[in-house]
């Protein structure tokens, strides 16, 4: 995704979280503001998948960065329960 789909180039990136399971990443999540909206951008590296490319999933907009951190907080909730380790970038 670029910034030019959202009609900005006043985005700001708000966080990352990038998740892993034995030492492999799973997902990586994006939060970015677009002043009007917020996006989280997620890549998700499939198990088995036979390329190193991510799939993308989304782009998920919300009406501001509360509801954005809310959704990235309950997935980053179920992949540690799924045993991933979350690092923020």
């Amino acid at each position: 995704m670029n910034q030019a789909e959202f009609g900005t180039a006043d985005a700001r990136e708000l966080f990352v979280r990038h998740a892993k399971k034995d030492g492999r990443s799973v997902a990586v999540l994006t939060a970015v503001d677009y002043g009007d909206s917020c996006v989280v951008e997620a890549e998700v590296f499939p198990v088995g998948a036979h390329n190193s490319k991510p799939i993308q999933p989304g782009p998920y907009t919300f009406a501001d960065a509360q509801q954005a951190t809310a959704f990235v907080t309950e997935a980053v909730e179920a992949l540690m329960y799924l045993g991933c380790d979350i690092q923020a970038q």
